[in-house]
């Protein structure tokens, strides 16, 4: 049989989903997610199904941006000679099987443009590195179930709960494409394991951030305004704000418009994926405004050109300052302890000042405003307490 068939390297690339014939029983299948393998059909001579009709089969010959063309059509060639020979392929084919490390780093590849940012995607292939790929990582993909998926995920499942739960997902992730490649059949081992209960139930501990009392506040501001290190600046902006520690860091002057006293920290930021908007008050713009003068890109400026500080800086001050058992991130829950405790903030007003999601998706649906003008009044009076006002205010409006 001549290797030659209707498709081309450039049908192979641009036809839409469907099955599309190359002849002699090989077929292109392009599913809706884009995603292209390669199967062929064969009936193995003398071999009947359970109808008594002769026994026709699909096999997978793996996906098309790793299998060519041509190498597609002489694996299909070798399936339709041992077809005619009375050989069923399933039992009796060679074929090159990718190790799940392999397939783990074309995963990642191929992912890259959908991580929120380049630390999340280094953390997905780490977690797999570190506990998968010395167990499993040289095994050929189909050779991958339930046993060896455990032999991962075991050692940690209580000691490390929410890192397996992690490595789970992952592991899944990587079996799943590499059926959808066609190099694996079956349900997915991880799902199996998750069905059937077999590891035990771990209840999750809550992991607060250590956060300061409301009431010690004033006097440590007051200790930060004596301090002219950027990294001081950078503190006594993010406990005005309550803004978490990557936002405020990342933070670059064309995110600032002064004049409407408003700072928009952008989706690629945000643990919500939308845009904040953060209402400046006149501390805060006291402390970012004489930073115009070093020319910078960024607000906070670390050691190097346009470069903002360590995300470590403002801990490392903490430490400096003896201030123990607090940490900076815990800075938002004093905050809402204050909104609660002493301005009986709504809420909805509180919450939103911290960029937390507020209701159902249904209730948000309907509720699309973000508050600004009635959270520019709650922080404004968080300010005034911080920098040495009195903590007794007026109830904000319900």
């Amino acid at each position: 049989m001549a290797l030659s068939g209707k498709l081309t390297k450039k049908l192979v690339d641009n036809l839409g989903a469907g099955r599309h014939g190359d002849g002699n029983g090989l077929y292109l299948v392009v599913d809706a997610s884009g995603a292209r393998r390669w199967i062929v059909r064969v009936v193995v001579k003398g071999q009947k199904n359970k109808k008594g009709a002769p026994l026709r089969t699909d096999f997978g010959l793996g996906g098309a941006d790793v299998v060519t063309l041509n190498q597609a059509r002489e694996r299909a060639l070798e399936y339709r000679r041992m077809a005619k020979q009375g050989l069923n392929p399933r039992f009796n084919a060679q074929r090159e099987i990718p190790t799940f490390q392999e397939i783990a780093q074309q995963v990642h590849i191929e992912r890259m443009p959908t991580w929120k940012n380049a630390k999340h995607g280094q953390q997905w292939i780490n977690t797999l590195r570190d506990y998968a790929f010395p167990k499993i990582g040289r095994m050929p993909v189909d050779s991958i179930d339930q046993p060896e998926v455990l032999m991962c995920l075991s050692p940690i499942w209580t000691e490390k709960h929410e890192t397996a739960k992690r490595l789970s997902q992952r592991i899944k992730t990587v079996l799943d494409v590499a059926k959808s490649k066609g190099f694996r059949s079956g349900e997915n081992p991880v799902t199996a394991i998750k069905d059937a209960g077999v590891l035990p139930k771990v209840k999750a501990k809550p992991k607060h951030h250590k956060a300061m009392a409301w009431q010690d506040v004033p006097a440590f501001y007051a200790d930060l305004k004596t301090r002219n290190a950027m990294a001081a600046k950078a503190l006594m902006f993010t406990c005005l704000t309550g803004a978490r520690t990557n936002e405020v860091l990342g933070m670059r002057w064309d995110e600032v418009d002064l004049e409407a006293r408003l700072w928009t920290c952008p989706a690629k930021r945000m643990k919500t994926d939308t845009d904040h908007r953060v209402p400046l008050t006149e501390e805060m713009l006291a402390i970012i405004e004489p930073l115009q003068a070093l020319a910078s890109e960024v607000v906070f400026e670390g050691q190097k050109r346009h470069t903002p500080l360590s995300n470590m800086s403002m801990l490392m001050l903490l430490r400096r300052m003896k201030i123990e058992g607090v940490t900076v991130h815990g800075f938002r829950s004093t905050f809402r302890d204050w909104a609660s405790e002493v301005a009986n903030a709504p809420r909805e007003v509180a919450e939103m000042s911290l960029a937390h999601k507020v209701g159902s998706d249904v209730e948000r649906a309907y509720a699309r405003s973000d508050l600004l003008d009635r959270r520019r009044v709650l922080m404004g009076r968080w300010a005034h307490f911080v920098d040495g006002g009195t903590a007794k205010v007026v109830k904000l409006r319900k």
